[in-house]
C-alpha cells in the first residue's frame, strides 16, 4: 500500500506527508500540527515554500479559513535545516 501524498502550499510539488511540514487553524491562527485532526495545509521543509504560501495567501485557501500567521513559525524550517 503506498502512503498517502499532498500538495505544498508554497510550490505546488506533490509529496508524502510524511516528508511535509502541516499546519491547520485553531482558533483564527495557523499552528504547526503534525497530527491533529481537521483540515490541513503543508508545505516542503524549506523556508521559502512557507513564505510563498504566505505572500499567495495560500494558508487561508487550504483551510478554508482566515488565519493569522505568526512570525515565529519560521523558526521550523530554521531548525529543521540545523
Amino acid at each position: 500500500m503506498s502512503e498517502s501524498s499532498r500538495r505544498c502550499a508554497g510550490c505546488g510539488r506533490s509529496a508524502p506527508k510524511a516528508k511535509l511540514i502541516r499546519f491547520t487553524a485553531r482558533e483564527g491562527s495557523l499552528v504547526h500540527a503534525p497530527s491533529a485532526p481537521g483540515r490541513g495545509a503543508y508545505t516542503c521543509p524549506r523556508l521559502q515554500c512557507f513564505e510563498r504560501a504566505l505572500s499567495r495567501r495560500a494558508f487561508s485557501r487550504a483551510l478554508k479559513a482566515t488565519v493569522r500567521v505568526d512570525p515565529g513559525l519560521r523558526r521550523l524550517y530554521t531548525e529543521a535545516d540545523g
